[in-house]
Parts: structure tokens; C-alpha cells; sequence
């Protein structure tokens, strides 16, 4: 990043900062740092979006902590996908808005933010697949998504079978994406494939990926391993078939397949592509029911793994207050963060989570994998 973002993101997040409410009586605030501007803010939205729709609905069901009847608030604050801006953010939101839980949505802020969460009693919510999150004891921190490895296998299988072994890395160059391709290349190599160039590209501060693409292509891949935010992936997805790719896509799983076609232009492109499978396309009755009340309140926008996992983290998180007592003792509402997914109803479960690791990582229910076949979404089956 440049001097000149570095002080646009900087006056940015201070703007956001001397707008943030104080708690009034009555009323919990959960702090959100996320991208809200630049290449990831689509994400950040999806994410925000999944948040707002359950605290409207925990307001609506009526929430009471302690015998005390109380309003949740989602208060968010823009930090353009920068680390040092999310920890900002998250001093201010518990500072200036008494958020004890803050819900953050990239490796690198969550990585700023455990420096001081746990001294602080900050609860921090991350969203983030990646392992070391909840790997080196931060007792205040819940991982939403499953961790990503468990996708490598089962991503390496499918697209060697359907078209080869050598596999070309375009991943982003963030914490999140270094991490993904460090611990995704001994599992592909493993299985007797071959990496012919390892080219991660900065997803969040470019438009224009075709230099990247053409280096990739060079090197003759049969499949490309993409993924960062949705919109870019699905740019550098869409320039690989214009400079004539035919092979496969394994995708991260931060970029979702369905929000990908839509910069693609459909699931043309895509073809032969694996990744996480979308909301609409799950075939779980929880997982209908919530895309059809989503699509209700949202314009006919279908909603995506952001909006189903964090819609749920929000929906746990009032559970586990209500279960402990407290919307201060961040302790306690983290010991009781397992007893406040298992109460949670079907409906405001999308995903089947069913319960909290010993490391601190939600455990889905169920798998949630699919891939392109002419022009649809498939449901990975474990057998392929």
C-alpha cells in the first residue's frame, strides 16, 4: 500500500471512528471491523448483511440476559481490508461503543486484534479459515468457518481426476492465501501432482490481472488455484478463459462460486471449478428455508456462506449471553459458546453447525463442497 492509501485509509477509519455510538441502556453492541470500501468491500457487505439479519431477528424474538430485556446492535466500522486499521477499530468499538464482542473478517486483522483481546476481555468473533487462528491458545477467540484444510483432499482428488496434475498458484498474496497455498501444496504434491509457478497476485488493489494470468499460463497448467474476495477471483477466473484456459479452478474457499459467475458472466466460465458449495444450491431443508426468508428481505439477493455463517455467529453469540447471564464477562460467554450453538433452532442454523471444538472452531454438521458441471452448481458427494 502506498503512503497516499495508507493516509486515505487512515482518515477514513478515523471519520468512522468519531461516528460510532455509545451503548445506550439497554442495549448490547456486537463491533464489526471489516472491508466496507476497496477490492474486498463486496465481502465485507456479505458479511455485515448475515450479522444485521440476526440481530433483527434476536430483536424481534426478544432477547433477555440476567432477567434483563435488551436490543442488539451491530455497530460497523470500514477498515479497507487493513490490519493496523481492524485493530484501531476494535480499541474504538470497545472503548466508545462497550462492544465485548467483536466480529472480525480477515486473517490479518484477527491476527492484529489477538495481540490485545484477551488483556482487553474483548470476545473476537473471526471470521477466517485459517488454522493458526485458534491454534496458539487466544482463549477469547471463536472461529466460525471449518478450518480450510479439510477441503485440500477432496479439492485434489476431484480436479486431478477430471484434468490433471500440474497446478499453477494465483492466489492472494495476503496472510489468508499464503497460509492456504503453504499448507495446500504438500497435500497436492503428495498426491503425485506438481506446482509449475507460484504466482500470488494482490487481489484487494488491483483491477487488471492480466499480466499475472498470462505468467500463469505460460507455465502450461491444467488447473489454477484461485481465491481471495469473490469479485476479484471471478476477474482473474474470467481472463484466464479470454486467454484461452480450458483446464480446472480449485478455489479458496473466501470466494464463493455463485458470487464469482456473476462477475464471470454465468457458470460458463467456471466450468470444471471447486469450491465452496452456495447457500441455494445446499439441498438441506434449514438451508432452503433460510435462502427463501434471505431473498424475502434482501431484494431477491440470494445469500452466500458470509451471510449464513455470520448470521448464525450473531444468533449463538445472544444465545450464549442469554445461557451465561452476562454481556460483559466475555469469559463466560465464550465457556458457554458450544451450549449457545447447540440451543440454536434449525432455522437459524442454515449450515448444521453443531458445536465448538476444543480449540475454539465451529464444527459443521455436515459437508459443503460442490463444483461447475455445464453451467450448474453440483453437490460434492464423498465418493468423487
Amino acid at each position: 500500500m502506498t503512503l497516499k492509501k495508507q493516509a486515505l485509509a487512515c482518515a477514513v477509519t478515523l471519520l468512522a471512528m468519531a461516528s460510532v455510538p455509545a451503548m445506550a441502556d439497554g442495549v448490547v453492541n456486537i463491533g464489526y471491523s471489516g472491508p466496507l470500501s476497496g477490492g474486498a468491500a463486496q465481502y465485507g457487505e456479505q458479511v455485515l448483511d448475515g450479522m444485521q439479519m440476526a440481530a433483527q431477528e434476536v430483536d424481534q424474538a426478544g432477547l433477555t440476559v440476567g432477567g434483563k430485556p435488551l436490543k442488539l446492535n451491530i455497530v460497523p466500522l470500514d477498515d479497507q481490508y487493513n490490519p493496523s486499521a481492524t485493530a484501531i477499530n476494535v480499541r474504538r468499538l470497545a472503548q466508545q461503543s462497550d462492544a465485548s464482542v467483536v466480529l472480525v473478517p480477515h486473517s490479518g486483522g484477527i491476527y492484529a486484534v489477538q495481540t490485545f483481546n484477551q488483556p482487553s476481555k474483548i470476545l473476537l468473533l473471526a471470521y477466517s479459515s485459517t488454522s493458526p487462528i485458534t491454534e496458539h491458545g487466544n482463549t477469547l477467540t471463536i472461529r466460525i468457518p471449518p478450518e480450510f484444510v479439510t477441503y485440500m483432499a477432496p479439492f485434489t482428488k476431484y480436479e486431478m481426476a477430471r484434468f490433471g496434475k500440474k497446478i499453477a498458484f494465483a492466489n492472494t498474496d495476503t496472510d489468508y492465501g499464503k497460509d492456504w497455498s503453504t499448507r495446500f501444496r504438500p497435500i497436492w504434491e503428495k498426491a503425485g501432482g506438481t506446482v509449475v509457478i507460484d504466482n500470488p497476485m494482490s487481489y484487494n488493489h488491483s483491477t487488471d490481472f492480466y499480466s499475472g494470468v498470462s505468467r500463469i499460463l505460460a507455465a502450461k497448467p491444467d488447473v489454477i488455484f484461485v481465491g481471495g474476495p469473490s469479485e476479484p477471483t471471478g476477474l482473474i477466473i474470467k481472463q484466464a478463459r479470454e486467454l484461452g484456459f480450458k483446464g480446472g479452478f480449485v478455489v479458496m474457499d473466501q470466494a464463493k462460486l455463485d458470487d464469482i459467475s456473476k462477475t464471470t458472466g454465468g457458470y460458463g466460465p467456471l466450468e470444471g471449478a471447486i469450491g465452496v458449495l452456495p447457500v441455494q444450491d445446499d439441498p438441506s431443508p434449514a438451508a432452503r428455508e433460510f435462502t427463501a426468508r434471505f431473498e424475502k428481505s434482501h431484494g431477491g439477493r440470494a445469500p452466500t456462506s458470509e451471510d449464513a455463517l455470520n448470521y448464525t455467529a450473531v444468533w449463538a453469540t445472544a444465545e450464549a449471553m442469554k445461557i451465561a447471564g452476562t454481556t460483559t464477562d466475555t469469559a463466560a460467554i465464550r465457556k458457554n459458546f458450544d451450549a449457545g450453538v447447540k440451543a440454536l433452532s434449525e432455522n437459524h442454523n442454515p449450515d448444521g453447525v453443531s458445536g465448538v471444538d476444543p480449540h475454539g472452531g465451529l464444527i459443521m454438521g455436515r459437508a459443503v463442497l460442490g463444483y461447475v458441471q455445464n453451467g450448474a452448481v453440483k453437490p460434492l458427494t464423498e465418493t468423487q
